[in-house]
């Protein structure tokens, strides 16, 4: 689906200003979000060290896909925070401002003299968003870390078999980071609403990654024992909730929890035999694996589809990237769509997750160049033609 990019901002947050700070994954997937409602983004980077996403993962033509697929919705403007000018543009630019979001260590934003404490006393009603690996406190505050970090600290890793693996995406970054600072953001917003002050909100991507153990957790409480890795309940244990290879070296997700649906796939798979020995137990766990693990052996994805199709199989193949933008169902959905770049052409996206049918989000500003908008900007913060030429020789922009 190719959309065309709309002129003007709608959506719940409209009117809503964000400085993003930001840069990679977590921060600047947070800010796409918020633009996508409706927010004026603006993207401040460094003027001779942009966003390390600009410079990866580029197409043969040059197109930085990673940076595409993170910055729709914003304008980009240059600001150098370690030339003293830089305060003061900042300060200006917060002046009408809702929302400044930022990813550096705990400390970073202190250290470049702007850190909250500073900002607070000159913007009270401000929403001050840092993101994180271990939050402002603890233990933890100083160590530098990734993903990989956050989810073994967290006992994700540990919960994902027992020979961990990492899962292929960056569960802490956008579960743990993203999504966690953008539910705080907008709780900060309605709360400001009521309140006319601003906050701080400290995210934690290792405490945001440890809400998705609740399940074991609880399970973890009750039992007073650590959930067996790759063989708990919902990882592994049960033949009727598990993943199986087929005989074209594809794999299928089997997720026929309840007892009517397993028993509506086993119909479907002419399981019949199956069927007499349910229900399933202890004894015969194995067994049932054993059989099923058997029957998607014989059978390539092409001899399923038919199972596929049946609305309460709960059998699904496992996709590849590929095959998932290709979808017709998240195509019809908006999920998956193209826009125009003046540069680059069309570029793939992701859409909005996010469907208020109400008031919808939409799509106004491509992934900018670098500093593509400081003039745009700047100029309405009163700055002249030649004063901007000073600021740009002087490395502030």
């Amino acid at each position: 689906m190719k959309i065309e990019l709309e002129k003007q901002a709608s959506g719940p947050l409209k009117g809503i200003k964000v400085l993003d700070l930001s840069l990679l994954l977590p921060g600047p997937l947070c800010s796409m979000h918020l633009g996508d409602m409706g927010a004026d983004v603006i993207k401040i980077e460094n003027p001779r060290a942009a966003d390390a996403s600009r410079v990866m993962y580029k197409s043969e033509l040059g197109v930085p896909g990673l940076f595409m697929m993170l910055n729709r919705n914003k304008k980009a403007i240059t600001l150098n925070f370690k030339r003293p000018q830089a305060k003061e543009i900042l300060f200006k630019l917060l002046e009408d401002a809702d929302i400044l979001l930022e990813g550096f260590r705990p400390d970073g934003m202190d250290k470049m003299g702007i850190g909250y404490d500073v900002l607070k006393e000159k913007f009270p009603k401000l929403i001050y968003c840092g993101i994180s690996g271990y939050g402002i406190s603890g233990k933890y505050v100083d160590y530098a870390g990734h993903d990989s970090n956050y989810l073994a600290l967290a006992g994700l890793l540990h919960q994902s078999g027992s020979n961990p693996v990492l899962g292929g995406y960056q569960l802490a970054d956008v579960g743990g980071g993203t999504l966690t600072a953008l539910s705080a953001i907008l709780a900060a917003l309605y709360s400001r609403e009521k309140t006319g002050k601003g906050q701080r909100i400290d995210i934690s991507m290792m405490d945001g990654s440890l809400q998705f153990l609740s399940l074991y957790a609880g399970i973890f409480s009750a039992e007073k024992k650590v959930p067996e890795p790759g063989n708990a309940v919902l990882s592994g244990k049960l033949p009727n909730y598990n993943i199986y290879k087929t005989q074209d070296n594809r794999h299928v997700a089997l997720g026929a929890l309840e007892d009517m649906f397993f028993k509506t796939f086993l119909r479907q798979a002419g399981l019949n035999h199956i069927l007499d020995a349910l229900p399933i137990s202890e004894e015969n766990l194995k067994s049932i694996e054993s059989k099923l693990t058997e029957f998607f052996g014989s059978k390539t994805l092409d001899d399923l589809n038919p199972i596929f199709q049946n609305e309460d199989s709960c059998l699904t193949p496992i996709r590849n990237l590929e095959e998932v933008v290709a979808d017709p169902h998240l195509r019809d959905r908006g999920m998956i769509l193209e826009v125009e770049h003046p540069r680059y052409g069309r570029i793939l996206q992701f859409g909005s997750p996010f469907h208020l049918l109400g008031t919808p989000t939409n799509y106004r500003l491509h992934p900018p160049e670098h500093g593509e908008h400081n003039n745009d900007i700047y100029s309405k913060l009163g700055y002249s033609n030649d004063e901007l030429e000073n600021l740009k020789k002087e490395r502030v922009i």
